[in-house]
């Protein structure tokens, strides 16, 4: 066996991760398996794609990231779906939304929200769609 010096920074990185190695599989890890383990899962992506993610995290620190892990892992996730076309994208120019958002909690109405008023919009039109098909079954 060899020894390897490694730094601080390094030692807490490891056993952070051995931590999270043994939680995920219920058995006694090694520094060892923890390399591999971080080997077999590691993404390489552009530092300049790191550094973007990095600076959005500092300056939206309102969203919850922490680590540009997590961020990575929900951004993947969404995509997933997406691509698996379980949930659709619509692209709507932010300052009309933005708009709408504020006209919407200054004339308190039902809806709270932009988010809201587009999904009971959406609700409503196949609400009286079904409402039309359920009255021309019954004649």
């Amino acid at each position: 066996m060899k020894t390897l010096r490694i730094s601080d920074e390094a030692h807490a990185k490891l056993t952070g991760l051995l931590g999270t190695l043994v939680a995920q599989t219920g058995k006694m890890q090694t520094y060892t398996d923890t390399i591999e383990a971080m080997l077999n899962q590691s993404v390489i992506l552009p530092s300049e794609l790191l550094v973007q993610i990095e600076r959005f995290i500092r300056e939206n620190k309102n969203l919850g990231y922490t680590t540009r892990e997590e961020f990575i892992r929900e951004a993947a996730r969404w995509r997933l779906k997406f691509l698996k076309k379980e949930s659709v994208y619509l692209e709507f120019p932010k300052e009309r939304y933005d708009r709408l958002d504020a006209v919407l909690k200054k004339t308190s109405t039902l809806h709270r929200t932009a988010l809201d008023f587009i999904h009971e919009q959406v609700e409503q039109v196949l609400r009286e769609y079904d409402d039309g098909l359920t009255k021309k079954d019954k004649k």
